[in-house]
C-alpha cells in the first residue's frame, strides 16, 4: 500500500507540475508585440537548463523576467536566491556566496551554509553581475563550469544542482572590449 501510494504521489506530483507551468502567474503584464515576444523568450529558456543572462536598463524588470523563467521551469519547486552584486562588499559577497568553516577568518566563529548551496535544486540570480569583483567572478566561473562549490577555509569542494540567472545593465561585450 505505501508503494501504491508513493507512485500515485508521485503521479499526482508531476501532473500539478505540469498545470502549474502551463498556467503559471505571471508576473509581466503587456500585450504589445515587444512584451509577447518576452514572454515566449522566457517560456523558450525557462524550459531549458541553461545559464542566461538578462540585459535590460535599470528599472526594466530583470529581475521580474528572471523570477518568471524560474516559476515557469523545472526548478520551480526548488528555491530561488537571489543576490545583488552590486550592493554587497567583495569580502562579504565571497563569503555570502560561497559559505565559510568555523575559523576560516578572524570574526568567522561558526559555519556558514552560503547563498550558492542554499539554492541547490533551484535558480540562483546574480542581479548586476557585471558589477561583481573580477576576482570573484573568476570564481564564480568555476563554480558555474564544475558544479561545485567549496566553502572559504575546507579543502573539499561539495556538488550542487542550480541553474544560473544574471542580469546587468551594463554593455558586457563592451566592457570586455575595453
Amino acid at each position: 500500500q505505501k508503494a501504491i501510494e508513493k507512485i500515485r504521489l508521485k503521479e499526482e506530483n508531476i501532473a500539478l507540475k505540469e498545470r502549474l507551468a502551463d498556467s503559471g502567474p505571471n508576473l509581466i503584464v503587456g500585450s504589445s508585440p515587444a512584451m509577447k515576444r518576452v514572454a515566449s523568450l522566457i517560456d523558450s529558456v525557462a524550459a531549458t537548463n541553461a545559464t542566461v543572462l538578462v540585459r535590460g536598463e535599470s528599472g526594466t524588470g530583470k529581475e521580474l523576467v528572471a523570477r518568471m523563467i524560474h516559476i515557469r521551469s523545472d526548478r520551480s519547486f526548488g528555491p530561488m536566491v537571489a543576490v545583488n552584486c552590486g550592493a554587497l562588499p567583495e569580502g562579504i559577497l565571497e563569503s555570502e556566496l560561497f559559505g565559510h568553516k568555523a575559523g576560516a577568518f578572524t570574526g568567522a566563529s561558526g559555519e556558514k551554509k552560503g547563498l550558492l548551496a542554499s539554492a541547490h535544486g533551484g535558480t540562483f540570480f546574480l542581479d548586476e553581475i557585471g558589477d561583481m569583483p573580477l576576482e570573484l567572478q573568476i570564481k564564480l566561473l568555476r563554480v558555474m563550469q564544475e558544479r561545485q562549490v567549496r566553502r572559504i577555509g575546507e579543502l573539499q569542494s561539495r556538488r550542487i544542482d542550480i541553474r544560473f540567472l544574471a542580469a546587468s545593465h551594463k554593455d558586457l561585450l563592451q566592457e570586455i572590449d575595453q
